[in-house]
């Protein structure tokens, strides 16, 4: 266990951060998820869920949780998906 403020407060920082950390991977994800079903079924707001994913991906790339060629290569999949 953490014995100096400093150590003590660090620990809180972290987990704070890993917390967002996962919530944004996990929208992202979501994002993700969502555009793959509409384009199953069919659905008619495809470009919407499109954006809204690439948007996702984009994010997760700007903050360092993903690396940039994960992000590309993913958006590349998705608009092979989005035709």
């Amino acid at each position: 266990m953490a014995n100096t403020v400093q150590t003590i407060k660090r620990v809180r920082q972290t987990a704070v951060k890993s917390d967002r950390n996962t919530a944004q991977i996990s929208r992202m994800r979501r994002a993700i998820k969502n555009f793959k079903l509409a384009v199953e079924s069919g659905e008619g707001n495809q470009a919407d869920l499109f954006k809204a994913a690439v948007k996702q991906i984009e994010n997760s790339a700007n903050k360092g949780l993903i690396h940039a060629n994960k992000a590309a290569r993913d958006i590349s999949k998705l608009a092979k998906l989005n035709k």
